[in-house]
């Protein structure tokens, strides 16, 4: 008993010790504790980003080019703040965050083009995180695929052994997804270098034009190679010489021209075309090959507009004849709805609103905003819309909402002396009115047959064949000439 005693008493004071004993060889050691933390700290995982990608800003887009970025690296920013101004195939659109926190890296720089929808262009983190120290993810390249080893034996010229050895063809310089400059894009492209071989030299790796000027100054040209004569034979048979084309003719493709020197006769300069341009091209050629215009023209005598202009200006009221145009437009839209129709895929689309879209010339290409509820409103409200809407897509500040949904078009190119045009249809719509400049003719008047003089405008109507037939748009422009010979009939409609 007195032995059991003494063992138990032996195994707890042995405990105590071993307990005892961990507790200082821990407190020894704050290294591992220290560890832990370093290799949990974002100093080496990195913050988790919040991730800000190239949206649609229109239905239509498809890729964008960076205008420029109203946010810089480390600033704040709140939910609905500008970001950045993101060229679309429409206009400059402002685009706006949709989280809370700080802009750690902005990946695509101003002037970038040719985003596609998706692609990441900044990166954010939140709020008390240190964007420094924000993890950028890795690019998505693809790896090419392996493509079947080509037979060389029977294409490879024949080279002499004196002949001087090539230079190796330079490492590719780049790794990771590529990012060219216009300029460098369009040089390299031209004579068929990779851009792979080109030592970027710009921020953040961008290849720029030098760059590209000194990869094709770099590059080795390309000869030909020589032919080895042939062995004598008994009765050589002689090869058909071909005959040089004629002085002055033109050849077959012309040769490109070399970035940085004068253009010679014959050769072309590629222009980069912007988003505008090409959806622009798009719904040309989409309008063009898939809707059967129809066209008719009517002259509309504007002396009583002209004159109610002059009585408005004594008031201060200074209105435009497209004004008026516009008005009688819309007013005749509203007496004829059957015109106010769009096609969609599954056929005719009765509008139950009308909404007028005027062309307006830009820099960057043609662009329609649009005059909403254009039958309700008066002409100096209109006048003062449309001038508003102008200048904003001049400026390439128009909304989304203030180009889209139009149901009919008028383009007008009478300030320029253009006595009468056909314009092309802009789908869905129906129809679309071409105007051209006034001038004034002598008539005979047919009740005292005596001559006077009116001012005539002509204007051609651009119908689709499948919504409006030639009958329909012949009433649509008698009663459209009515309302704009008699103004006063626009205010009773």
């Amino acid at each position: 008993m007195a032995a059991s005693l003494r063992l138990g008493r032996q195994g707890i004071l042995f405990g105590l010790r071993l307990s005892q004993f961990n507790k200082c060889l821990w407190a020894t050691t704050p290294w591992q504790e220290q560890a832990r933390h370093f290799f949990q700290s974002p100093w080496l995982l990195g913050v988790s980003p919040l991730k800000v990608q190239m949206p649609a800003l229109s239905p239509t887009m498809e890729e964008g080019n960076i205008v420029k970025w109203l946010k810089k690296e480390g600033e704040a920013v709140a939910a609905g703040d500008a970001l950045c101004e993101i060229e679309t195939d429409k206009a400059v659109v402002t685009m706006e965050s949709n989280d809370d926190g700080i802009l750690a890296k902005i990946l695509m720089e101003e002037g970038s083009r040719n985003v596609r929808l998706g692609t990441l262009i900044a990166l954010m983190v939140e709020e008390g995180q240190d964007w420094k120290q924000v993890e950028i993810p890795p690019p998505d390249v693809a790896t090419p695929s392996a493509a079947p080893p080509a037979t060389q034996a029977a294409t490879a010229p024949v080279v002499p052994p004196d002949a001087p050895t090539p230079p190796p063809p330079p490492k590719p310089a780049t790794s990771g997804p590529l990012r060219l400059s216009p300029a460098a894009r369009h040089i390299l492209d031209t004579h068929g270098l990779d851009p792979k071989l080109a030592t970027p030299t710009g921020p953040r790796g961008l290849i720029t034009k030098e760059d590209a000027l000194n990869l094709l100054k770099t590059s080795p040209a390309p000869k030909a190679a020589p032919v080895m004569a042939a062995p004598a034979a008994p009765s050589p048979v002689p090869t058909p010489v071909a005959t040089p084309p004629p002085p002055g003719s033109r050849p077959n493709i012309p040769p490109l021209s070399i970035p940085g020197k004068p253009g010679a006769p014959g050769t072309f300069t590629e222009i980069p075309a912007s988003n505008v341009r090409r959806v622009i091209a798009q719904r040309l050629t989409q309008s063009k090959t898939t809707i059967p215009h129809a066209y008719a023209s009517v002259d509309c005598d504007v002396a009583a507009v002209m004159q109610l202009r002059k009585d408005l200006a004594k008031e201060q009221i200074k209105v435009s004849v497209n004004d008026f145009i516009i008005k009688a437009a819309a007013v005749t839209l509203k007496e004829m709805p059957e015109v106010n129709v769009i096609w969609s895929g599954d056929g005719p689309c009765a509008l139950d609103s009308i909404h007028i879209a005027i062309a307006v010339a830009t820099d960057r290409g043609l662009i329609t905003p649009i005059i909403k509820d254009a039958a309700n409103k008066g002409v100096q409200e209109i006048s003062a819309s449309a001038k508003a809407l102008a200048q904003k897509a001049r400026d390439g500040k128009l909304l989304p909402e203030e180009y889209q949904g139009g149901s009919f078009s008028i383009s007008n190119l009478g300030m320029f002396g253009i006595s009468g045009f056909s314009a092309v249809i802009n789908p869905p719509q129906a129809c679309i009115l071409a105007v051209g400049t006034s001038r004034a003719e002598l008539r005979l008047r047919e009740d005292d047959e005596t001559l006077h003089t009116q001012h005539l405008m002509t204007v051609t109507l651009s119908s689709d064949g499948r919504l409006v037939d030639d009958e329909l748009a012949s009433r649509f422009l008698d009663k459209f000439r009515a309302n704009l010979e008699q103004p006063q009939r626009m205010a009773l409609a």
